[in-house]
């Protein structure tokens, strides 16, 4: 058990569903990204897409998105900050047929041209569940410290990337595989414990096969 299933979330209000996971949400989109925003589509299904305005919904997820936490009392003012970063955002409301009801679609488009997409649900209690990243399913939630690598579905690349972690004296705490199709791209989801070293990527990206690695820093 966690301890935010005893105490709750530290955060800024009124809502840990709609408010603090919504926070979350936005920023596990903004690491994936790994830079700065410029575009925001916004996609809120459920009753998220019902309550958004009210439960600040839609100013938690740009909070998220600009790289804040959900404690941070700038939330607010996140359509503020928006402006002032220059980051255009729409919301928009939609149907996700077995979607959680309170599940967003994220697509990021950052300063230097990148393309990110993710879809997500706040679970409960802040609680998050990232379901979708770049069209790859995933399971994700946050709370820990997770590496997220696409590569090129070969021969020996799990190995390579899983003994490189071991390696680097970081503990994998679990571990997934998503593959559309046999020997094309995939992703692997790994859930580490504790810290990760700075150079950790790096590394990781210039194993064989491997195509690109993000770092979600536990939120």
């Amino acid at each position: 058990m966690h301890i935010f299933d005893l105490i709750g979330p530290v955060m800024i209000g009124p809502s840990s569903s709609h408010t603090a996971g919504a926070a979350r949400l936005g920023y596990v989109a903004r690491q994936i990204l790994a830079e700065p925003p410029l575009q925001a589509v916004i996609g809120l299904s459920g009753s998220f897409a019902r309550t958004f305005r009210g439960h600040g919904t839609d100013r938690a997820l740009l909070a998220g998105i600009l790289g804040l936490r959900p404690d941070d009392v700038r939330l607010r003012d996140s359509m503020a900050l928006a402006g002032q970063a220059g980051l255009r955002y729409e919301f928009r409301c939609q149907e996700l047929p077995g979607a959680h009801p309170n599940t967003a679609r994220i697509t990021l488009t950052g300063s230097g041209g990148t393309t990110a997409a993710i879809q997500g649900a706040s679970v409960g209690g802040g609680n998050i569940l990232i379901t979708e990243i770049n069209g790859m399913d995933v399971h994700v939630t946050g709370q820990n410290n997770t590496l997220i690598v696409l590569h090129r579905d070969r021969p020996g690349t799990i190995a390579a990337v899983t003994n490189f972690v071991s390696y680097s004296s970081v503990n994998i705490g679990n571990f997934r595989l998503s593959r559309p199709q046999k020997g094309g791209e995939a992703v692997m989801t790994i859930e580490v414990d504790g810290t990760v070293p700075e150079s950790l990527t790096a590394n990781l990206s210039i194993l064989p096969n491997v195509i690109h690695v993000v770092l979600i820093r536990a939120v």
